[in-house]
């Protein structure tokens, strides 16, 4: 038996390092070493963790020359990745060139470095260079990222923040435009579903204003078209329900709302409006609580009759600030994405 001799010092560290070190081939390696600073011997400290008595001599020498260190090295063998040595161009490329599936990266990389490997170790190699299948998202093309930004701070952050304290009402106004058809979405089954299509194409349009900070919903709504009527008659109720408070009005440049005689009724009733940049959806808040409409009542259900189907987008909007708050909360904070720093793609 190899004789040890333990300090106080070395048994506290082993007892504690035999529970919290992150490896457990090396959390064996300790409670060997821990049981026999308590005097135990080779036959027993195998019986109670049961690996053999060459294994536990090992562990002991180990300590013997390196003391705790030594027994934290880990020196498993792993047989490196002949991509390795290409990684650098790899990633490169596929940084300009993103792959569309594990398929096309493996025809990529054999026709750039001449090496096959299985899907598998193809998505393994992908992997560890901290690619991952993401979904594409969308920016209109004609954005102007910096003056969405200069908007952004200069003119809508401090409206937010008067709204926020309760100096100033802040509306974000949109029209959504619904056709009586198909909205495809996923579910979990067993076999691909598919949804009844009807025929016409019948329309319910909505004009709604979102309140930034109460997330209070008011619409206007027909089956026709929206025009400059329409977005008068919204502001007439904002006005209605501000009370003293002095209202903004966010909204897009869409002609019905960008006209003269829109201006000239908010002006009449103390109404500002704040025109976005153009091609800036993503600074418009109501443009999310159209997408929350689809999800819940539209995608994947069928509607046989457009009485219904203008029924369920009706009872969503209104019941939606009660019985989806948390839901809501949480998709209308007041964040922005702004591009300038997003990857654009180009080709």
């Amino acid at each position: 038996m190899l004789a040890l001799e333990f300090t106080t010092e070395e048994i506290t560290a082993l007892h504690y390092e035999r529970f919290h070190h992150p490896h457990p081939h090396v959390q064996r390696k300790l409670e060997v070493l821990y049981l026999k600073s308590q005097g135990l011997s080779h036959t027993e400290i195998c019986r109670l963790t049961r690996i053999s008595g060459n294994t536990v001599g090992t562990y002991v020498r180990q300590y013997q020359v390196g003391g705790l260190a030594r027994l934290k090295l880990l020196q498993f063998h792993r047989p490196g990745s002949a991509l390795e040595a290409h990684r650098t161009s790899l990633e490169a490329h596929f940084a300009a060139h993103p792959p569309v599936t594990i398929n096309h990266a493996r025809s990529t990389i054999a026709e750039l470095t001449g090496i096959t490997r299985s899907p598998t170790q193809v998505r393994a190699f992908l992997h560890r260079g901290g690619l991952r299948c993401r979904k594409v998202g969308q920016v209109p093309a004609k954005a102007d990222p910096e003056a969405q930004a200069q908007f952004l701070a200069a003119h809508l952050q401090p409206r937010l923040d008067e709204a926020q304290a309760e100096v100033r009402q802040l509306f974000f106004v949109d029209a959504a435009h619904f056709v009586l058809g198909a909205f495809l979405g996923y579910l979990w089954t067993l076999q691909r579903l598919f949804v009844p299509t009807p025929s016409g194409r019948q329309r319910f349009n909505v004009l709604g204003a979102l309140n930034a900070v109460t997330q209070q919903i008011i619409t206007v709504t027909n089956t026709t078209y929206i025009t400059a009527v329409e977005v008068c008659l919204l502001l007439t109720r904002l006005a209605e329900q501000a009370g003293d408070l002095p209202v903004t009005v966010v909204l897009d440049n869409a002609r019905y709302q960008r006209c003269a005689l829109v201006s000239a009724h908010a002006a009449r009733l103390g109404i500002e409006l704040l025109f976005l940049p153009p091609y800036s959806p993503n600074l418009n808040l109501i443009e999310r609580l159209w997408k929350f409409v689809k999800k819940r009542c539209l995608y994947s259900h069928y509607y046989e009759k457009f009485e219904q189907f203008k029924g369920a987008i009706t009872d969503c909007l209104e019941s939606a600030p009660v019985n989806h708050e948390k839901e809501l909360k949480s998709l209308l904070t007041l964040k922005f994405q702004t591009f300038e720093k997003a990857q654009i793609m180009t080709v």
